[in-house]
């Protein structure tokens, strides 16, 4: 809309002080129960540096009442009852952008919104390719935000005025941008359909987070170890061994022992002190150089590295190594899965792995299910059914045994009731239901045009996929499914009817 944004270097009012006294935030509240209209609301995390992942810093604007920038830790604290807040702000709509990355946090303290609106989610919905925070103000208002200190270690204190201003930013703009976007959705028919999904995420953000239940195997890269056994026991032990101490000094695991050490500890499999000395990257503390200001955050966590010696992991491998060649298989300690419990056989061994990744169905097939492992510092590891490869030159002591591609994809194809992302294997192994996959997406294709929305938001694509997955796909009731999947209501009325024309 505004051919040449302006830079928005502070709030208009200034850069505000840090709340974290009870009187500081009585005030406040007060100034609240005063003000009017909705609340901008957002937060601010330590991650990639602390092991926990609360909020450190909650920044709040309502008009009349200004900016405030909350420190819920000390507040927690000193004692604070988060229900004055709650009942200063009253039924106000929180405006939020991204409110899955924030709503847990406010709910985990006691904060309870009882209306939401979701930025990104209007600007995804009004068909806008980039919908981070900066880019959709400079669109819909003309301003554009400084986005210096995004990554920063919002557990540091005091918090020096460039990040107050930084964090400030980010809720200046919210109210004005919702009255905007609002009109504008109004305008194309879809106000509805973003209070059905504002509605969805207010549900879904007070739920608790769903932990991952392997969360050792989001190692980055872990599927290269997909066939080895001792090398699979050496990446877990490492992994909780990791996962101990980062819990135990509050620190991010992978400033502890990266993910790349654990892939190389495991591969290399070291059995005496020489050819582990030699695997630097596990004798060496961990260093992470950006080149900003973040080197200086990172170095503050140096005493805590320092603690953790090499021998630490060394100890852990030589038991690892001891475990696997005693017939040991990693998939089945401290599981209670009965299909894991049997290390003899491989198809069950692969399905743990698959269960265990970001596929798995139970996770999968809901839209706004995200996993999380004991800390959210992981990244997910790459789908493991796509890296299976055939090995026959694997020694028996050191490997697990394992079936060509073709046996574990259709072990895949039953077990698993999420469809497969691979439209290469449809193609090549289900045809029939590829040639109706394409002809389902080329009709949701066709209104998402319509209608001016992005196929994705339109329908999640993993649900379109489900659907096409059922060899009976003619008898099933397209509506029901759509609903079943978890797809809204707004987009079952679009999408329903001309899909089960397209299908029978």
């Amino acid at each position: 809309m505004f051919e040449e944004p302006k830079l928005l270097k502070e709030p208009r009012e200034g850069v505000p002080e840090v709340i974290d006294t009870l009187e500081a935030y009585k005030k406040y509240c007060s100034l609240l129960t005063e003000g009017s209209g909705p609340l901008a609301a957002d937060a601010e995390r330590a991650s990639g540096f602390r092991y926990s992942h609360e909020d450190w810093l909650i920044q709040f604007k309502r008009k009349g009442a200004g900016i405030g920038l909350l420190d819920p830790i000390e507040l927690t604290k000193l004692g604070a009852d988060w229900n004055e807040f709650n009942k200063a702000v009253g039924d106000a709509p929180w405006i939020i952008h991204d409110s899955m990355q924030d709503l847990p946090g406010f709910f985990d303290i006691g904060l309870r919104p009882r209306a939401l609106f979701d930025t990104e989610i209007a600007a995804k919905l009004l068909g806008r390719k980039r919908f981070g925070l900066s880019s959709v103000t400079e669109y819909y208002l003309g301003l554009t935000l400084a986005k210096e200190h995004s990554a920063a270690d919002w557990s540091y204190r005091p918090l020096p005025r460039d990040w107050r201003n930084y964090a400030a930013l980010d809720v200046e703009l919210l109210i004005e941008l919702e009255e905007v976007m609002r009109a504008e959705l109004k305008k194309q028919g879809k106000l509805s359909w973003a209070e059905e999904e504002f509605a969805h995420l207010l549900i879904a953000g007070a739920k608790k987070k769903a932990k991952h239940p392997r969360p050792w195997l989001r190692i980055s890269h872990i599927s290269v170890l997909m066939h080895d056994k001792i090398g699979l026991m050496i990446a877990k032990e490492l992994w909780q061994k990791r996962d101990e101490l980062a819990r135990q000094y509050d620190i991010a695991p992978t400033l502890l022992l990266s993910d790349a050490a654990i892939i190389e500890a495991s591969k290399r499999k070291p059995n005496n002190s020489r050819s582990f000395r030699s695997i630097r990257i596990l004798n060496e503390r961990v260093r992470i150089h950006t080149g900003c200001e973040q080197d200086k955050m990172f170095e503050r966590y140096a005493p805590i590295q320092r603690k953790i010696k090499p021998n630490v992991w060394k100890l852990v491998i030589e038991k690892a190594i001891s475990k696997a060649k005693s017939g040991i298989d990693a998939m089945s300690i401290d599981d209670d899965s009965s299909d894991c419990n049997n290390s003899n056989n491989s198809n069950n061994f692969y399905r743990c792995l698959v269960n265990s990744s970001s596929n798995h169905a139970d996770y999968a097939n809901h839209a706004d299910t995200r996993f999380y492992s004991d800390s959210e510092n992981y990244k997910d590891s790459e789908s493991s059914r796509d890296h299976i490869k055939n090995n026959e030159n694997i020694a028996d002591d050191e490997h697990v045994e394992h079936k060509n591609i073709s046996d574990f994809e259709n072990s895949f194809e039953q077990d698993c009731q999420c469809a497969p992302k691979s439209m290469k294997y449809w193609r090549e192994h289900h045809p029939n239901r590829f040639a109706i996959l394409q002809k389902v997406k080329a009709v949701v294709m066709r209104i998402a045009e319509d209608t001016h929305t992005p196929m994705d938001v339109l329908i999640k694509p993993q649900i379109i996929r489900n659907l096409c997955w059922n060899d009976d796909i003619k008898n099933i009731d397209v509506r029901l499914f759509l609903i079943e999947q978890g797809a809204r209501v707004w987009q079952v009325d679009l999408i329903s009817e001309s899909v089960t024309r397209v299908i029978i």
